[in-house]
This record gives structure tokens, C-alpha cells and sequence, in this order.
């Protein structure tokens, strides 16, 4: 495909979504919550793992631990238990029990909306900062993760590897307004459609429109 200049790929780049939300009506964010402590507690534990997993052990997490002071003076050993499931529990227990006692002592014990005072706190970066602040309070906000980050590359999106220059990269060609939205409907293809072994190219609603079109991924070869 050549070069794109900024305007043609913005063009494409508002097909695509056209696309995806024909394709996806329904995305959203997986992550089961009721409130900005509750979704920012599951995007720390869902690092590493599924969301089903996650939505799982959350279920009686979130029964147990009702306030940020209740994760804030839980004992390691206790919520380590708790969230064992999930992977990586020692260092996910750490996280959310410095994150929360942060949260008491800077924040009045109030999850902050913005992504300055979200990364600041103890295992935040901006990945889960724009979870939050997109599906909690709705401040748009593009959340690169591995889907993100495969589909963004296929589509000729991006060149960049890191997650950080990738979600720059994309800040200029999808409307502001769509991040949070473009996030979700990316997550849901590269789930449903454009897995990471074995794209189903054939039936991608957004084939068109892929500089990947036809391409065995396994052999990197034109079909």
C-alpha cells in the first residue's frame, strides 16, 4: 500500500470504525463494575489475564472489599489469597494496596478522573488510567493493549512498537470523541476476527480496508 498521508488516513481510519461498529453494535467493556473503584481494582488484575477471570473472582472480591479503605487495610497475605486466581498476585496485591492508600491520603479516598493523578498512583500506567477514565467517567481515552496493539500494526496504523507512541499515534487520526470507543471495538475484533495466529481475513468486516488483506500471517506471504 502507499505512503497515506495524514488526511487519507484519517478517511480510512472513520471506514474502519463505520465498519466495526456495524460489525460490533454491542462493545463494550468486558470488565464488570458498578463504580471507578470497582473497574480500576479489575484493570489491575486483569494484567496477564482473562477478563472472565477476572469478572470471576471480582464477583466475591467486590462483596468483600466495599471501600477503598477496605483494599487500603487489607493485609498482603489475605488479598494475595483473594486474587490468587488472576495471576501475578503478589505484585497485583502490592499495587492495589499502595494504590489505594494513596487514594485515601491524596484523594479524599475518591478515584481521581484525570490521567495526571491516575498514573501517579502505585501500578497505573496509562493503559489502565484510560480504562478508567473512559468507561468510568467518560473522558475519552485510547486504551492500547494487546489487541490494540496487533490490530493497530495490521491495519497500517502504526509503526511504533511501545504502547505509549502507539496510542500517539493514533491520538491524530481517531476522533477524539471515538477513543474509548475505537479501543473497545478493536479489543472485540482482535478477539472475534483478527486473532493473533491466524487472522480470518476471509470474513473481516474491515478487509477492505487493511494493507494486510490476503496475507498468510504464519508465512508473511501474499495469498
Amino acid at each position: 500500500m502507499p505512503r497515506e498521508s495524514e488526511k487519507e488516513l484519517k478517511k480510512r481510519t472513520l471506514k474502519i470504525i463505520a465498519r466495526l461498529k456495524k460489525a460490533y453494535p454491542d462493545a463494550k467493556c468486558a470488565l464488570v463494575h458498578e463504580n471507578p473503584l470497582q473497574l480500576l481494582i479489575s484493570t489491575i488484575l486483569s494484567a496477564q489475564c482473562t477478563d472472565k477471570r477476572v469478572n470471576l473472582v471480582t464477583k466475591d472480591l467486590f462483596k468483600k472489599y466495599h471501600s477503598v479503605k477496605d483494599f487500603a487495610n487489607v493485609s498482603l497475605p489475605e488479598l494475595e489469597k483473594d486474587i490468587h486466581s488472576t495471576g501475578f498476585y503478589r505484585n497485583k496485591a502490592k499495587n492495589i494496596v499502595s494504590c489505594c492508600k494513596a487514594i485515601v491520603e491524596t484523594h479524599g479516598g475518591k478515584v481521581p478522573d484525570t490521567l495526571e493523578a491516575l498514573v501517579e498512583l502505585s501500578g497505573i500506567g496509562r493503559k489502565t488510567a484510560n480504562v478508567v477514565l473512559g468507561n468510568a467517567f467518560n473522558t475519552p481515552g485510547l486504551v492500547v493493549d494487546t489487541h490494540v496493539t496487533r490490530l493497530s500494526h495490521r491495519l497500517g496504523l502504526t509503526g511504533e512498537t511501545d504502547a505509549v507512541k502507539i496510542e500517539f499515534d493514533l491520538m491524530p487520526v481517531v476522533p477524539k470523541e471515538e477513543w474509548t470507543q475505537f479501543s473497545h471495538l478493536l479489543i472485540h475484533h482482535g478477539r472475534a476476527c483478527c486473532i493473533a495466529r491466524r487472522p480470518d481475513c476471509p470474513n473481516c468486516p474491515v478487509a477492505e480496508y487493511c494493507p494486510k488483506r490476503g496475507v498468510d500471517m504464519k508465512s508473511k506471504k501474499y495469498a
